[in-house]
This record gives C-alpha cells, structure tokens and sequence, in this order.
C-alpha cells in the first residue's frame, strides 16, 4: 500500500530538481516529511493595521499605495519603496532585489506587506517584509486564520513552504498518515489522530483558539510534541542499548601517570573535579562501556578531567580519541594534551580534515600500530581508514554538535572490533535537569559545579546601541593598552548569507573607524582552513579586534581578551550569551563583556539580560533561561545549541518529560513502531545508529 513516504516532493506542482535539492537540506524527501516540517510559530495577519498608528517593533499587515520608488545608493546600495495610506507613510526597504521587483513596485502600484517596524532614515521602516501586488480582498471577520511560519533554508521563502505544506495536506485524505502509538494511550490524554493533529497545525481553522495555538498549547500541538519527544527519548534508549551490547575493556587505574600528570600542573584539582573524576575511575574499571556525561561551566576545568580519564586508559595498556566538533576547538584540545602528556613519554597523533598527504600517513599509521596512544582531531576521527590499534576510550566534546548518533560509529573502532569502547561526553552548555532527563537519556550525568580559584569574574555591561560610539572607543582603549577584543555579530536573519554580511559590513566599518587597529573576521561560510588562520593570527596576537558570527561561541581560549561585545543580544538564547561571555576572563586582567541591544526591549528582553548580568553561573543562566522565556516564545535550535525539535519546547513542554520516560521502555520491544517513529522525526539525522 502507497504511504505519504514513498511519494517524492517532485509529485507537487512547482518541484523541480532545484527546488528537491533545497527541500533536502531541511531533510525533507517525500510528502511525509514535508507535513512533518511543521510550523515553529503563528502569525497574526488576519487584519490590515493603518500607517499612522504603527510603533517600533510591531510586526504587521498594512497595505497602501506606492508614492515613489527610489534606489538609494549608501553604505549598501537598496531599493527604497514610500507606501501611503490614508493615516501615513512606510518605506519597504529592500537589500537584494531585482529589476523585475522594481518595475512591480512601481508608483501607483497597490501593496499589502508584512513585517516588522524598524526606525529608518525616513521614518518607520519594513526591512525585506513579504508582500503581495494587487492583493485579494482580505477575509471577513470570523474567517480568517492564522499564517504559519516555517523553519527555512537558503533559497526558499516563507510563501513557497506554505504552498507546498497546503498541495501536500490535499494528499491526506487519500494516504492517511499511520499512528503508531496505541489508541488507548491517546484516549488517556484526550489527544487526537496524527493526521488530523498534522492537519490542523499546518492549516488551523478561523475557529481554533488562537492563544493556545500562538503559545503551542492546542491538544493538536501536543499531540504532535508528546510524539516527537517520545521519538528522541526512544533513540536515546536506543542508542544505550546499542552500545551496552557489547562489552568494554575493564581499565583498572594504577594511577602512576595520573599522579605524575597531577605533580606537573600548577594548581590543585577543585573538590568538584576530584568527585567527577571518582564516578570516572569507577565506570572505566567495568567490562560494560561507560557513557558518562561531564557537566561544567566554562573555564571548569573539564579538560583536566578528561586527560586524567585518559591517562587511566593508557596505563591499561589502551588508547584513546578525543573528538571536538570544530578544527580550532580540536586543535586546541590538542596543544593542551601534548603540554600535558608529551613530558609523560606519551605520543599523540592529530587528525582533522586539513591534514593532508604525508602528515596524515604518519598520523594514520601511528594510530594503527599502537605507537601514538592518543588521537586528537575532529569528525575526520570517524572516517573508515581510520584504524586503532586498542581503543577502549573515546572522549567527546560539545557532543550535541555531533547528532547523538554519530558515536555510534565509534564503537566499530574498539578493540578488536568486538569490545565497545567506554565513552566521555563533555559540554560546557549548562543543562537543566528537565533538559538532561530528556536530552542525554542515554548517559550518566556528573557536573563540575565549582570554578577553579583565580578566574575574575567578568563584568556585563548593558547598553542600547545608540551608543555605539562610546563602545568604539572602548575597543581602542581597551587594545591601546596591549588588550585583545572580540567583536559578535548576531543578526539571526533567515539565511547564513545574511549573517555573514552583516560580520563583513562591521568588520569594514570598524577597519575604517579604527585604522591603529589590525582587525579579523571569522563566520561560518569561511573554510575551515581560513578560519583556523585567522583565529591563530588572533591568537598569536597579531590581531587586536577579532569580528565574528557566533561560531566562536565554544571553546576559543586567548587569555589576553579581556573585552567582547555581543551585538542585538536580545536575538540569542541566556545559555549561549554566557557561553559568548566565557571567551572573556581567561587571563589574569578585568573582563567585560558589553551587550549592545536594539531598543525597545520587551519585558521579557530586559529580564534575560538582567539576569546574565546578575549572574555568572551558567546553571542558574540555563533555569533561568528556561523559565523566563514566556509561552509562544520558542527558541529556535540555532540559538540555543541545543537538540533540534521541531516543535516542542522544554520549559513548556516539560510535563511531557516523566510520562515518556515511564512510556519508552514499554515501547522498546516493538521494533517496527521504535523504527517508525524515530525516522518520522528524526529522519535522517539516525542514519548512525543503524546496527
């Protein structure tokens, strides 16, 4: 029987191959997995709101008449369009446009837009809204409905998805989607079937109860919620199962190394670091694998931790691989490890993607023979010819940048291909408890909850950005006086291009206001080896003021920093604000770290930033964070670093969390279902954790 996942996304009217491509980058195949590409918000465009009573930051529908039609030749070339209605005006402003858009806004022309209000040179501004030409009649009262709003990919906008969302729910009625969960577990929580829950989330009807919908609380939202973390918490399950299959290596400590390693260091391990090390030494000494996850603020100490797990490993005559997610936090790890172990006689071999040609040979071979007891590098660890000769312990870092999955893989590299190796997971994203029963149900959880003593506390400055100028000068000061500074671009727009745009205009900006300065800049569309060059100018302090997009958020370690300013703060989750602040206070001088906001500031924005400047503990940052974010406000993965779920959110959802985690086990024998709704939600983000 044909199900809604064997019909490719090329059936729909307007699917070319281009267009399949795009689909693919968000994971989306067949029709199925376009209806599961749910909306992560509402919006309420069911009225047309007049020119004259708009105020900053509102985000609306108005439509008018264009007056004029201007390309405006500044800092960036724009296309400027006056709209008017009876009660005022609004400039659409546009950044990428074509000439076909500009003869369509022509004078005269009828325009309905949607966006927010943004002060502008001319009076109230529409940044690149979405709009319509000659638009229909809006719907009377009493049948309009709320528009749905769609993660996206580069390439493809807002009313393509929707589109494409409405031809596909047109296939339910003849391929209905298959429930998986038992009738009566639905019964019990009065919920309804997957697809009219599915339906009515794409499409809800001019009836629905528009609040709980706005804050995800509609029983068809949570419907869709209770399966998808049901989905996530099953992988997990999965994934422990998988690996506590197979047996381990016990490694027994003698502990000469660890004592030697512990000699050399210049300070004395916290209390809190000798605990989790304890629960270390005690799961690495069992034949059954360890999966332990390390918990620690920045600067904790957690890197200490694993190199003593590691020492344990080798004096048991085994070896070891530490993966990072990122070549400069890898090669980090790596200048620390050789520090720390190469005074022991201990050889390290480095692998990440830009080693290259005889240097990796030599690396690879090392591994193989045995003769480098520690391999360093990033996911290139994973790659087939990658061969150990006995490796029983594999410590990861900042793992939910891997996919939980992606260790899996490790497991094929233990000794002797039959015995798993142990695993250490390391974060320094604080995790609240809800967040860690649900998100790491697959590993013991130890934390690392006291600082070493000596790190200063770093000051958080919060200011509005209409003093940029002082914060300029600042920079100045704070490099003429030998000091290093980082300087973060936040703007969370639809696409990567847009963001590495905007980390180039300030990057020139800031060469051109400070010409005494050598200024970097690092985003996400540079290649991993440009990247790695000019964070190791900054480094090495040939750089004063390094400009960035948030991929420095983790594990950057330049002790002479002492100044970072983060840009519209008010975008970006508490728990990767503080990680942003940790690239500060590394040394020995003060630290500051300036949050330079867009004003107005909601209720909600003033309360997070207050609380990271009350604040530097980054679990107290992280139950905050979860707390304080109203209903409705749902932060997007990128943001938070964290699981990427479609639709549920913890602090809301997190009444969810016991019942699944009673619910799973249950569930477990039944392969079928287990694989059914994993590849639902999951798709193909689990293609690690085929056995």
């Amino acid at each position: 029987m044909t199900s809604l996942d064997d019909i490719p996304v090329t059936q729909l009217k307007g699917v070319g191959q281009a267009l399949a491509e795009k689909l693919g980058k968000l994971g989306i195949a067949s029709l199925q997995d376009l209806l599961f590409h749910l909306p992560h918000r509402y919006e309420d465009r069911t009225r047309v709101v007049p020119m004259g009573s708009l105020r900053i930051g509102d985000v609306a529908v108005a439509e008018g008449e264009v007056m004029k039609t201007d390309l405006v030749m500044g800092r960036r070339r724009s296309l400027q369009v006056t709209l008017k209605d009876s009660s005022g005006f609004l400039v659409l402003r546009f950044f990428h446009f074509n000439a076909a858009q500009r003869n369509q806004l022509a004078e005269g022309a009828r325009v309905r837009c949607f966006g927010e209000v943004r002060p502008g040179r001319a009076g109230y501004e529409f940044y690149h809204p979405e709009y319509q030409v000659n638009p229909p009649p809006m719907p009377a009262e009493g049948q309009a409905t709320l528009t749905p709003v769609y993660p996206l990919t580069e390439g493809i906008q807002q009313p393509r998805v929707r589109g494409l969302c409405q031809q596909a729910l047109g296939y339910l009625q003849r391929y209905p989607i298959r429930d998986w969960l038992p009738p009566s577990l639905l019964a019990d929580y009065q919920l309804p079937g997957i697809s009219e829950a599915v339906q009515l989330v794409h499409s809800p009807p001019a009836d629905a109860p528009v609040h709980l919908l706005m804050e995800g609380r509609h029983p068809a939202q949570q419907r869709l919620v209770m399966e998808e973390l049901l989905a996530h918490q099953l992988s997990l399950l999965q994934v422990r199962e998988q690996i506590q299959a197979r047996e381990a290596l016990p490694l027994l400590p003698r502990g000469e190394l660890a004592e030697r390693f512990l000699e050399s260091l210049p300070f004395q391990l916290t209390g809190a670091q000798r605990h989790v090390m304890t629960d270390i030494r005690q799961d690495l000494s069992q034949p059954l694998p360890m999966l332990r996850l390390v918990q620690g603020d920045v600067g904790s100490g957690k890197t200490v931790v694993a190199a003593l797990a590691a020492l344990q490993a080798i004096e048991a005559g085994a070896q070891v691989a530490l993966m990072a997610p990122t070549e400069i936090l890898a090669e980090q790890h790596y200048q620390n490890f050789r520090q720390w172990l190469e005074p022991l006689g201990l050889e390290l071999a480095w692998l990440s993607g830009k080693v290259k040609g005889k240097a990796r040979e030599a690396a690879l071979a090392a591994v193989v023979s045995g003769s480098a007891q520690v391999a360093i590098g990033t996911h290139a660890l994973f790659q087939d010819d990658v061969v150990f000769d006995r490796l029983a312990l594999v410590i990861v870092d900042e793992q939910h940048r891997f996919g939980v999955h992606q260790r899996l893989a490790l497991r094929e590299k233990g000794v002797g291909d039959r015995l798993a190796p142990h695993q250490l997971i390391m974060t320094a994203t604080p995790i609240p408890r809800t967040l860690a029963m649900s998100a790491y149900a697959d590993l013991d959880t130890s934390v690392i909850d006291e600082l070493p003593p000596g790190r200063k506390p770093i000051e958080t400055i919060v200011i509005p950005d209409g003093r940029r100028e002082d914060v300029i000068e600042r920079v100045r000061s704070a490099c003429a006086a030998g000091r290093q500074a980082y300087w973060v671009c936040t703007l969370i727009e639809e696409s990567e291009a847009l963001q590495c745009q905007a980390a180039e205009v300030t990057a020139q900006e800031l060469s051109d206001r400070l010409p005494d300065l050598q200024v970097g800049l690092v985003h996400g569309r540079l290649k991993a080896a440009e990247k790695a060059a000019v964070m190791d100018r900054f480094k090495n302090g040939e750089l004063d003021l390094l400009v960035a997009t948030t991929v420095i958020e983790v594990g950057v370690d330049v002790p002479n920093a002492s100044l970072i300013i983060i840009e519209n703060p008010e975008r970006l989750g508490l728990a990767q604000l503080h990680q942003l602040r940790g690239r500060v206070g590394r040394g020995e001088q003060a630290s500051f770290c300036v949050l330079m906001y867009h004003p107005p500031l909601s209720s909600n924005g003033k309360a997070r930033l207050q609380a990271l400047r009350d604040s530097q503990d980054g679990f107290f940052i992280a139950e905050k964070d979860l707390e304080i974010r109203g209903p409705g406000e749902v932060l997007g993965t990128r943001q938070t670093g964290m699981m990427q779920f479609r639709l549920a959110d913890f602090e809301r959802d997190k009444g969810w969390i016991e019942p699944i985690r009673e619910m799973a086990p249950g569930l477990m024998p039944n392969r079928e279902v287990v694989a059914a709704l994993i590849r639902r939600w999951l798709g193909e983000k689990i293609r690690y954790g085929d056995v």
